[in-house]
């Protein structure tokens, strides 16, 4: 089986469509899959439910999805970043489900491990607790969380294998593994891509059964969100 495509356009062809449930890498904004992103706004598909940890930065990352309007809902730990997103949050133009960020990276891992749902104190006492099931146990009182299975995820790692098998590059890890888990299909941006076999077996972070599709990036832009400088005192 062929895994490889030439574009990320022709690797998100065929399978996505309005109203999914769409789940992207990174933090922040590293790790995130700049192309497959890119090539989802070209698309034009619109209605998006979107699960990142992050709303990506205006004009960049999910920003770009959220300037064209094909995101109609986040769920997200953190989105503080993006102008846009407030804008449209604050007008009641776009929905948000904030999720705790340990609680967002257990949904995704338990619905990539095929668990439905699981107990936490994450939130317990708190409004993200409300309308959920809660149950004691050994005297404690836990939330249900529900895991998080989406239509189609949308990961960056440093390196593949053209089976698929995946190494990731220092923070660029983050959330990645747990989404491209969690996808019913997952598409994958790399940096490289070599033989199947050459990498070394102790070296793979995540095996090529969970990815359905790749596509090659050498040359990510790979932003940083803010740059901070500091000139040291004299003689320090």
């Amino acid at each position: 089986m062929n895994k490889i495509y030439p574009s990320a356009a022709a690797a998100l062809d065929g399978i996505v469509r309005d109203g999914q449930l769409i789940a992207v890498g990174g933090f922040g904004l590293c790790g995130i899959p700049e192309a497959l992103i890119d090539a989802l706004r070209d698309s034009g598909a619109k209605n998006l439910t979107a699960i990142s940890n992050n709303a990506g930065v205006d004009g960049f990352g999910l920003g770009k999805l959220l300037a064209t309007r094909q995101i109609t809902k986040m769920i997200s730990s953190y989105v503080g970043e993006n102008k846009e997103f407030e804008r449209q949050y604050l007008a009641g133009e776009l929905q948000l489900e904030f999720t705790p960020q340990g609680t967002l990276a257990e949904k995704l891992r338990a619905g990539g491990a095929g668990i439905p749902a699981f107990f936490t104190k994450t939130g317990v006492g708190t409004l993200v607790a409300e309308g959920k099931e809660t149950r004691e146990f050994d005297g404690d009182l836990y939330v249900m969380e529900h895991s998080l299975v989406p239509d189609v995820s949308l990961g960056k790692a440093w390196k593949a294998d053209r089976s698929g098998n995946l190494v990731f590059r220092r923070t660029a890890r983050n959330f990645n593994p747990a989404v491209i888990m969690a996808g019913r299909v997952s598409v994958v941006e790399v940096e490289e891509i070599v033989e199947t076999g050459s990498l070394d077996p102790d070296a793979i972070h995540l095996p090529g059964i969970y990815v359905h599709r790749l596509v090659l990036n050498a040359t990510p832009e790979k932003r940083i969100e803010k740059r901070t400088t500091k000139q040291n005192p004299k003689g320090a």
